[in-house]
C-alpha cells in the first residue's frame, strides 16, 4: 500500500527499513525522505513504522545481546 504518494513510498519499504535496522522515525525520514514534501503522510507513516518495530522486550534483549526468555524468565 502506498503511504507517501509524493515520494512513492510503500508500507513494504517502511517494513524493509525497520528489518534492516532503522530504529527511529527520524532515521526513517532521512533514509526514505518520507513526509518531507506535503507532509500529509506523516501520521500514517509513523503508524506503519511503529507497527513494524519489534516489541520493546525484543529490542531490549537484542541491544543487550540476550534472548527475551533470559530477560523475563531467568534461570
Amino acid at each position: 500500500m502506498y503511504i507517501c504518494l509524493c515520494k512513492g513510498i510503500t508500507d513494504h519499504q517502511i517494513h524493509s527499513a525497520v528489518a534492516a535496522g532503522t530504529t527511529s522515525f527520524r532515521e526513517l525520514r532521512r533514509e526514505l525522505d518520507i513526509a518531507s514534501q506535503c507532509g500529509k503522510c506523516g501520521s500514517l507513516a509513523r503508524e506503519v513504522f511503529n507497527e513494524a518495530l519489534p516489541p520493546l522486550g525484543e529490542r531490549i534483549a537484542d541491544a543487550l545481546g540476550k534472548s527475551v526468555d533470559d530477560l523475563f524468565y531467568p534461570a
